[in-house]
């Protein structure tokens, strides 16, 4: 501040000296009467200052400092007689650095102000500011003396209190007021410190929070703001205010921190009912986000919470992700929740379509984890057994798969088992054989599904008995044939797909296409593909094997094998057997014949006259009766030799 010393315009000259006739300056005026404990008047004469100096259009800037340095010398002269109200407004209109004040209330500023850190304040003013080093100390000097002493003392003690509430009424009053003057004055926050608003925002933020001005704390959060977080963090926990903990973290950019309020709030640790769904907030703001590194971090955890929405989240643009992060990330997944981990690994086998032994072997033992538990529940083991009971007496044509699919209530266990068996047949990569020793104890329960490990491990009379004899499903063995060794067909797994929604382990059936064209590589998964006739022949000959060791219950079978694919069998190895195991199979001599002519080379024609006409083939001739007894066994007897004849011509050039 510049002198204040005042001008003098009377001289009076003496016989030994000039005299000047000086007036007196205002800081000596309120000086003075101050020191007389006038503290009205000094207000008064302070006021009046104030206006003659607002009414300038020049504001004189030795005026301003003079009218700075009374209001502050009074406002600290109520504060010290612990007038609150009226020592705010005194050092509010000195324009006092907030920071001279905030230093009264440790309890607020804790680590604000730094050894280091220096406050402008007029010299006059400092020397004369309460000694004390607390607004507590300031309180208790001042209470009354009352019996037994001003500490405990119950008129004492309340007396503290509302006079603890008057100074901390004033200290917001004043921060606000200062903050509004400051987005006029200084709206980018340039012209003072940092430091002074840091601490202006900080305090003002703990204020509202003990003062319970929620509204209030919301509308500063959401305003430009210096607040230090660590000094307002701990005062919003201890309130349990955690939904305006939130707003200041989303403003600031403290993703980690957010997450982990939201963690908190949906996990039941802490409750805000202000913040409603804090585990939806988790998943959008990590969707919209997309930061890989906090959503694997968060992901995982998620897992617990809601798995399904967890997977969806870790799985999304996890297109070129590195093997090693998968497997990491799987094993993480499967500590926090192991049916999450289920999931996942769905995610990569089914739809990232991994080339993983390992993956696969992983999900096949889960599925058959899941599979036998389904089999010990007794209702379900009960269900299962009614079903192939049924089936069996039911002499349909339908697979007992579809059967199965389609007369079996809904339920988790019925998609268990549909998922495990798309995948039991689809999959090549997984260790059949361990999966085959667990399946052996429920032959009669789980047919179906060890006959597919019984063909991937090349047991093809077995799985061909078990589908014949155990699950009396003769549409599957004859697929079986006809697949080379497989018992559920691509369609029959595309049509379960769209009705249960397994569209995804229906598509391990067909190859993965890249880039609009299927790998070249070998096919790590199941293909469409052809199969030799070769092949056909011998699947074809060990299902009628089959069929023929089951004697004269599967004769009706048989005769429509032979009818059905009697191109792919040996006439020769095949008619001896037939006619010994079935001799009173009618039908089997009319058969034999039109599979050797039908499949007799174009230049090999066989007479007319040994073209059968009993059934099922038509005689040439409308009205012709079929001869019964000796004639027509004597002409079964004839076609057969012929057959025979016929059949070594054609191998041998006769």
């Amino acid at each position: 501040m510049k002198s204040s010393t005042s001008r003098s315009n009377v001289l009076v000259l003496g016989s030994n000296a000039v005299y000047s006739l000086l007036p007196s300056t205002l800081i000596a005026q309120v000086e003075a009467l101050l020191d007389a404990h006038r503290i009205e008047d000094a207000v008064d004469m302070a006021d009046q200052q104030r206006r003659k100096v607002e009414a300038q259009l020049t504001v004189d800037e030795e005026e301003a400092d003079e009218l700075r340095y009374v209001y502050q010398r009074i406002g600290f002269q109520c504060f010290a007689e612990t007038l609150f109200d009226d020592a705010g407004r005194h050092l509010f209109h000195g324009e006092l650095d907030p920071r001279a004040l905030i230093s009264y209330y440790p309890e607020y500023y804790d680590s604000l102000f730094h050894l280091d850190e220096s406050i402008d304040l007029f010299s006059g003013v400092a020397e004369r500011m309460p000694t004390e080093e607390s607004i507590d100390d300031i309180i208790r000097n001042y209470s009354p003396h009352l019996a037994p002493n001003t500490r405990t003392a119950p008129p004492a003690v309340e007396l503290r209190a509302v006079l603890k509430m008057a100074a901390t009424d004033m200290l917001r009053s004043f921060l606000r007021k200062w903050r509004r003057k400051r987005r006029l004055d200084d709206p980018g926050g340039t012209i003072k410190p940092k430091a002074l608003y840091q601490a202006v925002d900080t305090v003002l933020a703990r204020l509202y929070v003990e003062s319970d001005e929620k509204s209030e704390l919301l509308i500063l959060i959401h305003e430009p703001n210096d607040i230090l977080m660590s000094e307002v963090e701990p005062a919003l926990v201890t309130a349990k205010w955690f939904n305006a903990l939130c707003q200041l973290y989303q403003i600031r950019g403290e993703d980690a921190k957010l997450l982990d309020v939201w963690s908190r709030l949906a996990a039941g640790e802490w409750i805000d009912p202000e913040v409603e769904d804090p585990l939806s907030n988790m998943f959008t703001f990590l969707n919209e986000k997309k930061d890989r590194a906090l959503i694997r971090q968060w992901g995982v955890w998620l897992t617990k919470q809601d798995s399904e929405r967890a997977i969806k989240l870790l799985t999304s643009g996890r297109k070129h992700n590195r093997q090693e992060d998968d497997f990491a990330l799987l094993q993480q997944i499967q500590e926090s929740n192991p049916a999450a981990a289920l999931q996942f690994l769905e995610h990569l086998v089914l739809r990232k379509r991994s080339q993983n032994a390992a993956l696969h072997v992983q999900l096949a033992t889960l599925y058959v984890d899941q599979l036998l538990s389904c089999v010990s529940d007794e209702a379900t083991s009960k269900l299962w057994r009614a079903k192939v009971s049924s089936y069996s007496s039911s002499q349909t044509n339908v697979p007992f798969l579809s059967y199965f699919a389609s007369t079996t209530p809904d339920s988790d266990s019925k998609r268990t088992r549909l998922k495990t068996i798309l995948f039991l047949q689809a999959s090549e990569l997984y260790d059949v054989e361990p999966i085959r020793t667990r399946l052996q104890d429920y032959e009669k329960l789980l047919s179906l599904e060890l006959s597919i490990v019984e063909g991937k491990l090349g047991h093809d009379r077995s799985a061909l008995s078990i589908l014949v004899h155990t699950l009396h499903d003769s549409s599957s063995a004859e697929a079986y044939c006809t697949l080379g060794g497989e018992v559920v067909p691509a369609k029959t797994a595309q049509s379960l797909g769209e009705r249960f929604s397994l569209q995804s382990w229906a598509a391990l059936f067909v190859p993965p296409v890249s880039a609009g064209k299927a790998k070249s590589s070998a096919a790590f998964m199941k293909r469409q593909k052809s199969v030799s006739e070769e092949r056909k022949r011998e699947l074809t000959r060990i299902l009628l094997e089959v069929y023929m060791s089951g004697g004269e219950a599967m004769s009706g079978r048989t005769a429509q094998l032979l009818a059905a694919q009697g191109m792919n069998l040996d006439v020769v190895d095949v008619s001896a057997n037939s006619m010994l195991s079935f001799p009173q199979l009618n039908v089997l001599p009319g058969l034999i014949s039109h599979t050797t002519r039908m499949a007799t080379p174009s230049p090999l024609k066989l007479p007319r006259t040994f073209i059968p006409s009993h059934p099922p083939y038509p005689s040439r001739r409308p009205n012709h009766q079929v001869h019964r007894g000796k004639r027509e066994s004597r002409r079964r007897r004839a076609d057969l030799a012929h057959i025979t004849r016929a059949r070594c011509y054609r191998r041998g050039g006769g």
